[in-house]
C-alpha cells in the first residue's frame, strides 16, 4: 500500500505589505521567578487600582481596634480592665472606620490623577 503524503506545513505567512509573520507565541517562555514577578506586578497595580470600600474600612478597623483592645488588656492597672479596654476600643474603632476610609480614598484620588497626568 503506498502511503499517502501529508502537504507540508508553511511555518511562516507573508502579508500583501511584505512582512512575515510568525504563527504563535515567538518568545521564550518565562523562567518562574519571572512569571512571579510579572503577576505580584499585576496584582499590585489591580489592588492600587480599585476604589476604595466601606467594608475593607471596617475590616482594616476591627483588626487595629482588636490590637488596641490586647494591649490595654496587658498595660492597663486596676480592677476593671477590660471595661476600660471595651471603651477605648469602641472609640477608637468609631476613629478609625471613617479615618481610614477617608485616606484611602484620598490616596486612591491622588493616584488616580498622577496616573491620568501621566499619560
Amino acid at each position: 500500500m503506498a502511503q499517502t503524503r501529508r502537504k507540508r506545513r508553511t511555518k511562516h505567512r507573508g502579508t500583501p505589505a511584505g512582512t512575515i509573520e510568525t504563527r504563535g507565541r515567538t518568545g521564550r517562555p518565562l523562567t518562574p521567578t519571572e512569571r512571579k514577578k510579572e503577576d505580584r506586578a499585576t496584582a499590585r497595580e489591580r489592588r492600587l487600582n480599585t476604589p476604595p470600600t466601606w467594608k475593607s474600612s471596617v475590616t482594616r478597623a476591627l483588626i487595629a481596634a482588636a490590637l488596641v483592645f490586647v494591649f490595654l488588656l496587658l498595660t492597663a492597672k486596676g480592677s476593671n480592665k477590660v471595661s476600660v479596654a471595651l471603651v477605648f476600643t469602641l472609640i477608637a474603632l468609631a476613629v478609625y472606620i471613617p479615618a481610614g476610609y477617608y485616606l484611602e480614598r484620598f490616596l486612591y484620588n491622588r493616584r488616580q490623577r498622577r496616573k491620568a497626568a501621566g499619560r
